[in-house]
């Protein structure tokens, strides 16, 4: 099978990849990409083994291999090596919000409830237009960051 993903380090990216191999302070998967694209190297001077003693040599799958080598030609050796964080959630209330949230769970309490409850709190934002959904989880993490007490 031809490779569609071909490995070429350059000599600055091959003494990179075996720092990050040898000093010992880099995470565990970032040595092991580190390697493999050490293996993988079919510019001069590089090994250019085939995938299949790559996964035998370090003991990771097929696939690995290949998203390694995609995300080194895609990418670059960052891209490869470091893992890749993912952006946060956005959140489901502004400043507005949150403070119309607190404002709401100061206030008085609906009719036949002694106290705001965090799922009458979601209730109420939904009905408010706040938001179009939101759970009483969130309602809760929102109100744990102030001070204040429902009770």
């Amino acid at each position: 099978m031809r490779k569609v993903f071909i490995v070429k380090l350059r000599e600055g990216e091959r003494v990179h990849l075996q720092e990050v191999c040898t000093t010992g302070t880099a995470a565990a998967s970032a040595v092991l990409h580190a390697r493999i694209l050490l293996k993988a190297d079919q510019s001069e001077g590089g090994p250019g083994w085939i995938d299949a003693r790559i996964c035998e040599a370090l003991d990771v799958s097929r696939a690995t291999v290949e998203r390694v080598r995609e995300r080194y030609v895609l990418g670059g050796v960052d891209d490869a090596v470091l893992r890749r964080r993912r952006p946060a959630p956005p959140r489901k209330l502004d400043g507005a919000g949150e403070a119309h949230l607190i404002a709401t769970a100061c206030s008085a309490p609906p009719a036949g409830h002694t106290r705001w409850t965090l799922r009458l709190l979601a209730g109420k934002l939904v009905e408010l237009e706040q938001v179009d959904t939101i759970s009483h989880e969130t309602v809760r993490q929102i109100l744990k960051k102030t001070r204040s007490s429902r009770g």
